[in-house]
């Protein structure tokens, strides 16, 4: 087969000849330039570019300072890194974006200062901490463990079983009491009115006791 001049293959390695280009895509082959398109190589030999977000805003005003240029200052910006580099940093979004930046870097560094100067209170303040973990709160875990102690002390002592105990030996007290008085009788050593009047009130006493000690008893077990 003959193969013509002007073919597909021969156009494919003309166009991969050219130079890569470091200015977008999407500026060089934007439809509203009024400047004729730059020899650049087939989009099958360019390496993979991630596509950006420009707003249309920003793109317009890009798009009107390349306006101005000529075509050799725009085949040098796709051929010329550096001259590409110039140019994107003297835009004017550019500019901004880089003093911002540059303000954050201030503020980051500004905090990083601060927080340096604060370090020896939270220093002080850790050592006050640990002071109180090893003494003030040793002193409050000591006087907690007392007062457990005695809250165990005193249900204890007013348990049922504590109190049905304490009612009988008051009971067998009294009974004790009047048992004494009735020998300090038999001893001539109080006269009968008086031995009457005593031995009666602690016989009613200790009757009270130990029925109160028996219902107590029969309530708890």
């Amino acid at each position: 087969m003959f193969r013509f001049w002007g073919s597909q293959e021969q156009q494919s390695q003309d166009g991969s000849s050219q130079s890569q280009s470091w200015y977008p895509p999407s500026v060089v082959s934007s439809p509203s330039s009024s400047r004729p398109a730059t020899p650049s190589g087939s989009s099958s030999s360019l390496p993979h570019r991630p596509s950006s977000h420009v707003p249309p805003s920003e793109a317009a005003g890009v798009i009107a300072v390349l306006k101005d240029k000529s075509v050799d200052e725009l085949r040098k910006l796709l051929s010329d890194k550096d001259a590409y580099q110039q140019f994107l940093h003297s835009l004017d979004q550019v500019k901004i974006q880089t003093n911002l930046k540059d303000e954050l870097c201030k503020e980051n560094l500004q905090l990083a200062e601060e927080n340096l100067q604060k370090e020896p209170r939270i220093m002080e303040l850790r050592n006050q901490c640990r002071i109180i973990r090893t003494t003030e709160l040793a002193a409050a875990k000591e006087k907690l463990n007392e007062l457990e102690k005695q809250k165990e002390e005193m249900l204890k002592l007013n348990s049922p079983a504590s109190l049905v105990q304490r009612i009988l030996e008051s009971a067998n007290k009294t009974e004790e009491e009047s048992d004494d008085l009735h020998q300090h009788f038999l001893d001539r050593e109080i006269d009968l009115a008086a031995f009457l009047q005593k031995y009666k009130k602690l016989r009613t006493t200790y009757h009270k006791k130990t029925l109160i000690h028996l219902a107590a008893k029969t309530s708890t077990v």
